[in-house]
């Protein structure tokens, strides 16, 4: 399905009951998202690429690899890279914290992507430090100027992903301002900033969103096993599930036939890597 074409509750619909690989920094690269697919993945993330990098970028067709590269002007440095198989769930994740610059960005790689995603979740310090990340949270207005910049000039879906705020009313408000932008989705990360990964996912408070919104709500945190995708659900009323750590250690977590043996998932990883990282002709 392309989008420009399709009607709001069609481009709504795309994000309902799938299975999706999270943005990942440094793993969200072409080869592991194409593997993530393989096993079944329905939407996969790209890892969060900073609106300045991308502004810098021009498009480029890689004949040698079949790829559509976004490359750094003056460097040959390829910051985002993809291909016609991905092209209807592919979702180009971007740090941001200017509106006009993020619409930048996102006109150089929007049609070449399902959907366009900021990051407002990110808790590392290189997002957080710029304004980013976990740090939009604090700053509604921007979000908010962010996220109908980037509706009133595409027509690729926009989507967000968050974080739990420290209370779960106020994260709810949050999310109800964001759904007025007229995003396509909401993903949300069950934990809050300060938490870390051995921290239980508060699945509960991704539920009060859920209720709280008409839009799909795509819920992250603590999925490692298949069976847990339906956990969740059944758990957050969430339309969908996403899922970070758990595709990390062994991609076909997406698969219904269970999760095959690391081993096999790593030579089928190395494989793609091996292909995708050969020497490019720009």
């Amino acid at each position: 399905m392309r989008f420009p074409a399709a009607s709001a509750a069609e481009r709504m619909d795309f994000y309902k009951n799938k299975l999706v690989l999270a943005p990942m920094v440094r793993v969200g690269t072409l080869p592991f998202r194409l593997l993530a697919a393989e096993y079944g993945a329905d939407i996969t993330y790209g890892e969060e690429i900073i609106d300045h990098k991308m502004v810098k970028c021009e498009r480029r067709i890689n004949e040698y690899l079949g790829t559509t590269d976004f490359v750094e002007k003056g460097t040959e440095t390829v910051v985002f890279r993809t291909c016609d198989e991905e092209k209807e769930r592919v979702v180009f994740q971007m740090g941001t914290s200017n509106a006009v610059r993020a619409l930048t960005a996102a006109q150089i790689v929007c049609k070449d992507v399902a959907a366009v995603d900021i990051n407002m979740g990110c808790p590392k310090s290189f997002s957080i430090s710029g304004g980013m990340g976990a740090a939009l949270l604090a700053n509604p207005e921007l979000i908010h100027d962010i996220l109908t910049t980037l509706k009133r000039n595409l027509d690729t879906p926009v989507t967000c992903k968050i974080r739990l705020l420290k209370s779960s009313q106020d994260t709810v408000e949050l999310a109800r301002r964001i759904e007025k932008t007229g995003v396509s989705a909401l993903a949300v990360h069950g934990r809050r900033v300060a938490d870390r990964p051995r921290d239980p996912a508060k699945w509960s408070e991704i539920a009060d969103i859920v209720a709280a919104l008409s839009i799909p709500v795509i819920a992250n945190g603590d999925v490692f096993e298949y069976e847990d995708f339906q956990r969740i659900k059944n758990a957050t009323g969430a339309s969908s599930v996403m899922v970070a750590r758990g595709a990390l250690w062994n991609a076909s977590i997406f698969s219904p036939k269970g999760k095959l043996a690391w081993e096999d998932v790593k030579r089928e990883a190395s494989y793609g890597t091996m292909m995708l990282k050969a020497p490019s002709k720009h």
